[in-house]
């Protein structure tokens, strides 16, 4: 697998951490951020392949982040995998406007999912 760098936008410390564990595991790079703020902040430092966000996040939530992303050109095509317990509630066809590539429930998905959910939108 190439070596993409992904964005894990995750505030529950330890889910983060065992998301970087199994993407790193399969050869990715990845960077945490706890928030939308701080996610805008390493966009802005570093190419960034794929973002895996939480949607309820401390502070801003993951919609105020998909919204700055679109703003920009080089952000806009950044793909988005929403990981989220709200996944139910939420609409691909309402989402894949903000960059929202696909969306997984965490409280079904396995390890494996990641990395192919991951795999996929790079491509």
């Amino acid at each position: 697998m190439k070596n993409w760098t992904v964005l894990v936008v995750e505030d529950d410390h330890w889910l983060a951490q065992q998301f970087q564990r199994i993407l790193e595991k399969a050869g990715l790079s990845v960077i945490l951020a706890r928030n939308a703020h701080d996610a805008i902040d390493i966009i802005d430092e570093t190419p960034i392949d794929v973002i895996v966000l939480d949607i309820l996040l401390t502070g801003s939530t993951a919609f105020a982040l998909l919204h700055e992303l679109q703003s920009y050109g080089d952000t806009g095509n950044i793909p988005v995998i929403l990981c989220t317990n709200l996944s139910d509630e939420l609409s691909i066809k309402d989402l894949r406007p903000y960059g929202v590539d696909l969306i997984m429930d965490k409280t079904k998905m396995k390890p494996s999912d990641l990395i192919t959910a991951v795999s996929g939108v790079l491509g």
